[in-house]
Formats: C-alpha cells, sequence, structure tokens
C-alpha cells in the first residue's frame, strides 16, 4: 500500500487497538466478525487469506466457526501482526493459521490459491481499490468467494442522524483520547465518508471480475458485507 502515513498510523496504535475497536463500538464488533464469517459458503473446504489481517480477529473467528478451515493472512504492520501471532499462539492456533507481512496490492502467494478472501475494514484504506481487487481475483481458485466487510452510513432518519453524530463528533474525539495519537479516530470518520457508495463500490467489484455480488447490512447499515464470487 502506497500510503506510509497509514502504515505509520497503525504501527503506532496497534498496542491498544483491540481495546480500542471493543471499547467504541460497545463489542458490536464482535458481533460483525461473527456474522462474516458465517456467510462463507458451506460448501468451501480449504484455505482462507484474510488481507489486512491486524491482530488476527478474522483469522481466529474463521478457526473458531470453521475447524476445518486454515487461514493465512497478511498485513502491512509488523507491530499489528506481532500482537496476532501472539494471540494465535495464545489460543493454540498455530497449526490452523499463518501471519505474513505483505501487500493487499502485492499479495506474496501464487494466483488461484485461495478459496476465499477476506478483508475486514481495510479496503477503504487502500487508495488503489480496484487493482487491489483484481489482485484479489487473481490469487482466488475458480469459484473462490470474496467477503469484504466495511463500514457503512445508515440512511434511516433517526438512526442515521444519531449515527452520525456519534461518528462525526463523538468518536474522533474519545478514539483519538484513548490511541492517544491525536489523528487517527479522525482519519477513521473522514475515510468512511469518503468510500465509494455501496452501489459504486459493486461496480467495482464486478469491474474485476467478479459476479453474484451481494450486499448484507448489519446494524442498521453501520457495518456492510460485500460478498461476491469468482467465475469457475
Amino acid at each position: 500500500m502506497k500510503n506510509p502515513d497509514i502504515k505509520k498510523m497503525f504501527e503506532t496504535i496497534a498496542e491498544g487497538y483491540d481495546f480500542q475497536n471493543r471499547f467504541l463500538s460497545l463489542r458490536v464488533d464482535t458481533y460483525w466478525r461473527k456474522k462474516m464469517v458465517e456467510n462463507i459458503r458451506d460448501d468451501i473446504n480449504g484455505t482462507v487469506l484474510d488481507v489486512a489481517t491486524g491482530t488476527a480477529e478474522v483469522a481466529l473467528e474463521i478457526v473458531r466457526q470453521r475447524p476445518g478451515l486454515k487461514v493465512l493472512g497478511i498485513d502491512f504492520s509488523a507491530n499489528m501482526l506481532k500482537i496476532g501471532r501472539e494471540k494465535v499462539k495464545k489460543k493454540g492456533f498455530e497449526d490452523k493459521i499463518h501471519l505474513f507481512l505483505g501487500d493487499a496490492l502485492k499479495i506474496p502467494f501464487k494466483e488461484f490459491q485461495f478459496d476465499v478472501l477476506t478483508i475486514a475494514f481495510g479496503i477503504r484504506n487502500i487508495k488503489e481499490r480496484e487493482e487491489a481487487l483484481r489482485e484479489f481475483y487473481t490469487v482466488l481458485k475458480p469459484g473462490g468467494q470474496l467477503i469484504i466487510m466495511e463500514f457503512g452510513l445508515p440512511n434511516t432518519p433517526l438512526i442515521g442522524h444519531l449515527y452520525q453524530f456519534y461518528f462525526n463528533r463523538i468518536l474522533p474525539w474519545l478514539g483519538n483520547t484513548i490511541s492517544r495519537t491525536g489523528y487517527a479516530y479522525t482519519y477513521l470518520a473522514n475515510s468512511v465518508h469518503k468510500f465509494p457508495l455501496p452501489e459504486d463500490f459493486v461496480g467495482m467489484i464486478e469491474k474485476a471480475g467478479f459476479r453474484e455480488v451481494k450486499i448484507k447490512k448489519l446494524t442498521f447499515g453501520t457495518a456492510l458485507l460485500f460478498i461476491a464470487r469468482k467465475s469457475t
């Protein structure tokens, strides 16, 4: 990823990242990850690539729900991966989860290798999204599944107004205070607003070659799942 500022930000907040997510989302983030993994197709066996794996939260949820799957995770933050590896070791999943330093634009694995590719709250941080989606398509096996989770902005009047107030006013101040960065959660709010509209992002996924693209809303649309299939 060609943005060293974002990389530096994640290196800085890695130590408290999991706590911050739990606290600021009131633990809703754990529910979102569970729902994400529940959408892995029942017929899939084999290997999952978790891009922007961070502290391995999605990878751990995958092997908890689907013990027959193996997970390779990549992330550009060495500090995040260090914490992820410690968690994997503590849970006893070292035979099922393997984490690597890597770039979403230059995935360090062979083409047609993975049955599923997941990325949670990571595609928003990649400036070259179309390039990343093409890379995702390349490393998936024919018929493989893509699951992307990203923040959404609810459009129902009451929920939308309440969420926007929290997301734009409370979250940046509280998150920046807890993370002691002064900017990490301001960046989060800004990046969510700059992310393409769901229907436009679906178009980008289809342009990369994926088919059967679906959107699933979680928690009134505050998080979105984009689920697609690679052509056979």
